[in-house]
């Protein structure tokens, strides 16, 4: 076995490929786009403008790859959070101990040369894309934007020396047993209390308006929370035009009150129902299958749900959560998962418990110890 980096475009191919390899006949692992994959790589992707990444590829004797890892820095990150850490990412790796830790070592060694001590995982590549190594309920596919991997590498994660930083929770429920009368009760009496409040869903036709809106809300709301890193402002340019093309503007709702932006809720329809269909690619007929099976999505995920600070606990989360709801009764999603929630957010969990919903999968980040 020896560790080479990924210097070429073959090596860069290779690197993409290889989940599809160690995947194979996986009935629960979903396929990703590998154009995404790759556009999320390259250097034409915001997030290296302020991050730096070196990837490496684990080979066999005879060229094969066995195993795949990033090194990553963000420096936003660590100028937001006032930490000093490095991230690994995109690890995937057959069940060999011997392979899995010489992939973690060259990871946190290249990011020790960059005078970090600290290394933590997997985050691919950022705290706001897909995080953790999957822990709980491997006999279900992942909802759209979050991560499906192995149950040994937990194991393989633990047996290189990597400790438990942080778990993440998801919650499942069924969008027609939502509390919708308890609901309306709460928000008839949070609309008396707060004669400015208003909420409206997307509109694609003032789009910049409201993702103006969406902005100032994300970059308030979440401030110093464990694993937050507000976007650049292109950074969110890129995420506003995928966001455009996939998103159910019913779904997506921004609360102001007395005219200023207060609040935001986000969910997706889950595409992972129709990434599966596509194995991976969406030429040259895979965008047919695309189009066909995205008007048989049944499923969502809450992905983004906040408040600012100085809006909270006026029953704001309550009247977002009513008009997302009604909506995805109307519109026929069967069921809506809750992710990711950190585990010692209680009053987050508390509140998906509240709407009915099940945890059902727990995510877990490693560090170095």
């Amino acid at each position: 076995m020896r560790l080479q980096e990924v210097l070429t475009k073959k090596d860069l191919s290779l690197f993409i490929n290889f989940p599809f390899k160690l995947y194979k006949g996986d009935a629960f692992w979903v396929p990703p786009l590998r154009i995404d994959v790759k556009e999320i790589l390259s250097d034409s992707n915001p997030f290296w403008l302020h991050s730096s990444r070196k990837l490496f590829l684990a080979l066999d004797d005879n060229g094969n790859v066995i195993g795949r890892i990033a090194a990553i820095i963000d420096q936003n990150y660590i100028d937001f959070q006032n930490t000093k850490v490095g991230f690994f990412g995109f690890f995937e790796c057959v069940n060999d101990v011997q392979v899995a830790k010489a992939l973690f070592d060259a990871a946190h060694g290249w990011i020790k040369e960059n005078g970090i001590e600290k290394m933590m995982g997997p985050v691919n590549p950022s705290t706001n894309d897909t995080v953790g190594f999957l822990c709980e309920n491997f006999d279900c596919s992942p909802a759209v934007m979050m991560p499906y991997s192995k149950e040994y590498y937990l194991s393989l994660a633990e047996s290189a020396g990597l400790v438990k930083e942080k778990e993440l929770y998801a919650y499942n429920m069924q969008v027609a047993d939502g509390p919708a009368e308890r609901l309306s009760r709460a928000v008839k009496i949070t609309y008396k209390k707060n004669p400015g409040l208003q909420l409206r869903q997307l509109d694609k036709s003032n789009f910049a308006r409201d993702l103006e809106d969406v902005m100032e809300i994300y970059n308030s709301a979440w401030e110093k929370n464990w694993g937050f890193v507000p976007w650049t402002a292109e950074e969110f340019k890129t995420i506003a035009q995928k966001l455009k093309m996939l998103a159910d503007p019913g779904v997506i709702i921004i609360a102001t009150l007395n005219e200023k932006p207060a609040g935001m809720l986000i969910a997706l329809p889950d595409y992972n129902q129709v990434l599966k269909k596509i194995h991976g690619r969406l030429l040259p007929f895979g965008i047919f299958k695309f189009l066909y099976h995205k008007r048989k999505i049944n499923a969502l995920r809450l992905m983004i749900m906040g408040v600012v600070k100085d809006y909270r606990m006026k029953g704001i989360e309550a009247a977002m959560y009513e008009m997302s709801l009604n909506y995805a009764m109307r519109a026929g999603y069967k069921t809506c998962e809750f992710s990711w929630i950190l585990e010692e957010n209680i009053m987050t969990s508390r509140a998906a418990e509240m709407m009915g919903g099940v945890l059902y999968k727990k995510y877990r980040v490693y560090s170095s110890a």
